[in-house]
């Protein structure tokens, strides 16, 4: 019995521990880090930082950018995401002006990213940042009167991404072989683990909200994060790496924060974070939430002030770890959820019932 506890201890922790093999080109996160930054280094040279992080919010949509199939099948993925993240950030700021309107257009938005990622076979992030977006959008603290800025802001972000898909396809294409596209078709229980997914996620942004965190919309990423895993072996061991990597990143983003950066050291170093973030994310996962956590941090505090009070730092990092921790948890019993045999059945006959009433609609 204790050799077995030992095998399976040595198991897990190779499994925690393990450093994969990058499966993208190397140059994928230079082109992401320049098309993400851009927009922030443009406006640090303006004088308007959060006007240049909310820009390259949209711009994160070039991390969507596939690597199989032709020019038009890239371009129109890219596309789409990009209207997805305009989209969704719009309906945010719309309903951040009607508060009985958020959690609903949450849900709504959640919902709809996992099945247009599920149905279209997306790899990862699929609609993680298009989700984001929407969430972050329901609590920045933008008027009515400045919805239609700051929507067209993300979109610039979008279509400069678009730009730059379009000559980083050109390159791979005349560098790389092309491959096959997979071939998408509706596949069994895609709607039922899509209203699994955007339920918790949904909770996990209501249980913030009901806690009264100052900054609700964590809670949501790191659950969206967390049940996207398909095995549950894959949902515990991202878990883990979200948590011990929140936990270090806490101490980064704190340390960074306390430099007081300027405008121009803020867009340097998201630069250098993207870049570090975009060549460790599919090598070792907790290792690039140590710079996720700081990014996500300087994105959402400097998207909407220029500089931040001493004061202020330690009550944003406390905030993000109980909002990650929260997340998380939700996060696992979403994952439980998912391969509970027993919800599956009425979620089924829901499903049935949906496509049998739209396929015979004229």
């Amino acid at each position: 019995m204790l050799a077995y506890i030992k095998h399976l201890i040595r198991g897990e922790l190779n499994h925690l521990l393990t450093v994969n093999r990058s499966r993208r080109p190397w140059h994928m996160p230079i082109i992401a880090a320049i098309a993400i930054s851009f927009p922030v280094f443009v406006g640090a040279y303006f004088g308007v930082l959060h006007a240049g992080i909310k820009a390259s919010l949209g711009a994160m949509v070039i991390l969507n950018l596939p690597f199989a199939g032709s020019l038009p099948y890239r371009l129109v993925t890219v596309m789409a995401w990009s209207f997805a993240m305009t989209l969704c950030f719009a309906l945010g700021l719309i309903a951040q002006q009607v508060p009985l309107l958020k959690l609903p257009v949450f849900a709504l938005i959640a919902f709809s990213v996992v099945v247009f990622g599920r149905y279209y076979r997306q790899p990862p992030p699929a609609g993680l940042f298009v989700m984001m977006a929407g969430a972050i959008a329901l609590f920045i603290p933008v008027s009515a009167e400045q919805i239609l800025s700051a929507t067209g802001l993300v979109m610039l972000g979008s279509g400069f991404s678009m730009f730059m898909a379009l000559l980083y396809t050109l390159f791979l294409l005349v560098t790389r072989p092309s491959t096959a596209v997979p071939e998408y078709r509706y596949e069994p229980d895609i709607i039922s683990d899509s209203i699994i997914v955007a339920s918790f996620v949904s909770l996990a942004l209501s249980i913030a909200v009901l806690l009264d965190m100052p900054y609700p919309y964590w809670a949501a990423v790191s659950c969206f994060i967390i049940i996207q895993g398909i095995q549950m072996r894959t949902i515990w061991i991202k878990q883990l790496h979200r948590l011990l990597g929140t936990l270090a990143g806490m101490v980064v983003a704190g340390w960074m924060l306390s430099w007081n950066l300027s405008m121009w050291e803020v867009a340097l170093a998201i630069l250098l974070m993207m870049l570090c973030i975009e060549s460790l994310v599919d090598r070792h996962y907790g290792l690039a939430v140590i710079l996720i956590t700081p990014l996500t941090i300087f994105i959402a505090e400097y998207g909407s002030v220029t500089s931040l009070a001493q004061a202020s730092i330690q009550e944003i990092i406390r905030a993000r770890m109980l909002d990650t921790a929260l997340g998380c948890a939700v996060g696992l019993s979403g994952g439980l959820a998912i391969h509970s045999v027993k919800l599956r059945v009425p979620l089924r006959r829901i499903e049935k019932w949906l496509l049998i009433r739209f396929s015979s609609s004229p």
